[in-house]
């Protein structure tokens, strides 16, 4: 049976958590943008760290906000998001949207109402990541991991068949839906504000890297294979790998904590090109290089593959390793003179927020 076309639909958004402005939470201001109307539900909330738009809305917790220093451990609390989630009362709501990177999907619905999750990511620290995780833990919580986490990935996956209809924001991480969970899925990628970023006539000799310098963004990886080249780079970011990767880089290698937005649109416009070395679940950065008129050499797995067009706008390398990024290097370098800036930009313009906005329309046109 169709269900009904609303006049006036009531839209609920749970998301995770509200503790930063970081992707995820780009991608539920412009959830807002298309349903306005809509209430926000989420396991913590940080108001002095949101934007406007977020703060605006109607923002409703779990009882795991009340919990001491929730704000800053909120993934402590992990083993009881599930019970918090199914507490939250979401009656009368026609369409539910759920923004899944931490538990968000597992909340309990009318059986009139729709629920559609916008999936970042499965749970890294539960399924493909959680190995490494539990290598990096303290001893109390790597002793207590395998069983706690055992009951987390059952909920995890009982909770999947909640839902009426994935949307992953890449193929990467559709195919991760369907190996965790069995669900098939729509792909819609992350909105890039692309119209932000301008191309320059005047480009620079360095490179550009950008991000935390955390393990899985591999700095490491740029830093030793730019030692080996003499190629020079500027790094930008801080993390806890930042003291030990500055102790080992040569003079060529520029590293800079952060730069203003002006600063650092002027960085992707004027960079010979951006270097990407994580494997990331989509990957905002290329996208904003790509709509400065700049090239990627990125590593040729996860969702750069739906980003980045390998001879087009970039170059992959095949391997997380200092040789195969070198060798990336050397490739970059023969193919330049071949590179089109027009053509990155057009490329990027695949991912403006109108194409986000038309794709999710489309998937809750009974509710739009």
């Amino acid at each position: 049976m169709p269900r009904p076309r609303y006049s006036e639909p009531r839209v609920a958004i749970v998301h995770y958590w509200l503790v930063a402005m970081r992707g995820g939470e780009r991608v539920l201001e412009r959830l807002m943008h298309l349903f306005p109307q809509a209430d926000i539900f989420t396991h913590v909330y940080d108001p002095s760290k949101m934007s406007n738009r977020i703060n605006e809305a109607k923002v409703t917790t779990s009882f795991i906000d009340k919990m001491p220093m929730s704000k800053r451990w909120y993934q402590y609390y992990l083993p009881l998001m599930p019970m918090a989630l199914e507490q939250f009362d979401l009656s009368g709501y026609d369409l539910i949207i759920s923004s899944e990177s931490g538990p968000a999907k597992g909340v309990i619905t009318d059986p009139t109402s729709h629920h559609m999750c916008y999936c970042h990511s499965p749970m890294r620290y539960l399924w493909d990541h959680y190995h490494q995780y539990r290598k990096d833990a303290n001893p109390i919580a790597r002793a207590a991991m395998p069983m706690m986490y055992h009951k987390l990935r059952e909920w995890d996956v009982s909770s999947s068949a909640r839902v009426d209809n994935f949307v992953a924001n890449s193929n990467f991480i559709r195919q991760r839906i369907m190996k965790n969970w069995r669900r098939e899925a729509d792909v819609v990628h992350p909105p890039v504000e692309t119209n932000l970023f301008t191309a320059s006539t005047e480009i620079d000799d360095h490179y550009l890297w950008v991000g935390q310098m955390v393990p899985y963004k591999r700095p490491d990886l740029a830093v030793e294979a730019f030692n080996a080249s003499g190629k020079p780079l500027m790094m930008v970011g801080t993390g806890g790998m930042e003291k030990q990767l500055k102790k080992i880089a040569k003079p060529n290698i520029k590293f800079v904590d952060r730069l203003n937005f002006d600063e650092l649109r002027r960085a992707y416009a004027r960079t010979r090109a951006l270097v990407f070395t994580a494997e990331e679940d989509f990957g905002i950065v290329p996208v904003e290089a790509m709509a400065s008129g700049r090239p990627v050499l990125g590593f040729g797995r996860g969702g750069i593959l739906d980003s980045v067009v390998h001879e087009r706008t970039g170059i992959f390398f095949d391997r997380q390793t200092p040789e195969s990024l070198a060798r990336g290097i050397d490739e970059m370098e023969r193919w330049l003179p071949h590179f089109n800036p027009s053509d990155a930009v057009s490329h990027a313009q695949n991912f403006a927020p109108e194409r986000f906005d038309q794709k999710i329309r489309q998937l809750t046109k009974q509710f739009s």
